[in-house]
């Protein structure tokens, strides 16, 4: 997290705290923190709303603009989550929305064609200047991506190695007298142990513990199979 996005949180965490004491113990005193805190929490983010503003071309109405932003700080404030996302992320969707719904009301819907097109050009050196291009990129948006590339991976090679797993154990269970005559009912057998197996597959050895004893044996021979194919030693 840069300097300035780490400002960000501690000012808005600052806020809530004011705002939760004027609450507890409302009071002149108490109040005048709220505004401190929330003087704050703008003078910070004053170099992103006048990057907004320009972006949506109402830099002519940038009064207007301004209380459209105060308004989207104090919302951002009142419902930020911060087990949820950083607050530089939350804050920029509330302004963005404030902003777009302003250009709305003075211009129009600026996707129908023959009205007024309202942009704006901005340099990279300008924004620098600010000191807005260290939040135009989000830090946490590569490891995010990583992420999720893994879990992606992760899936697929579960999904075929559940898929080759009930495979074996469907030709193997047709195999044995009582598996040949029903083979409908061994199919549908095989069909939620691999349900089973695939959802226990990413978990942990504790989730496993708590099955009941037939599934727990079923998971932990699936384990074994797949271990001992994939030329892995067993746990």
């Amino acid at each position: 997290m840069s300097a300035k996005s780490d400002a960000l949180e501690q000012a808005v965490t600052a806020l809530i705290q004011a705002r939760a004491a004027l609450e507890a113990a409302p009071g002149a005193r108490a109040r005048a923190r709220v505004d401190r805190a929330f003087a704050q929490l703008a003078r910070l983010a004053a170099p992103r709303i006048r990057y907004f503003t320009r972006t949506y071309g109402l830099s002519d109405v940038a009064e207007d603009a301004h209380q459209a932003c105060a308004i989207a700080l104090h919302r951002a404030a009142d419902h930020y989550d911060p087990a949820r996302a950083r607050f530089t992320t939350y804050v920029n969707w509330q302004i963005r929305a404030e902003l777009q719904a302003l250009r709305l009301r003075l211009h129009g819907d600026q996707r129908c064609a023959g009205r007024r097109q309202v942009a704006a050009t901005l340099s990279y050196e300008a924004l620098a200047d600010e000191g807005v291009d260290e939040w135009l990129v989000d830090p946490a948006a590569e490891e995010a991506t990583e992420q999720a590339a893994s879990d992606g991976m992760a899936a697929l090679v579960a999904d075929r190695l559940v898929a080759e797993w009930t495979s074996r154990r469907q030709s193997a269970l047709l195999r044995t007298p009582r598996g040949a005559a029903a083979p409908a009912r061994v199919a549908a057998k095989v069909r939620d142990e691999g349900v089973l197996v695939r959802r226990q597959l990413t978990h942990t050895e504790a989730l496993v513990e708590r099955l009941g004893e037939a599934d727990r044996h079923t998971v932990r021979r699936a384990f074994a199979e797949m271990a001992r194919l994939a030329g892995a030693k067993p746990h």
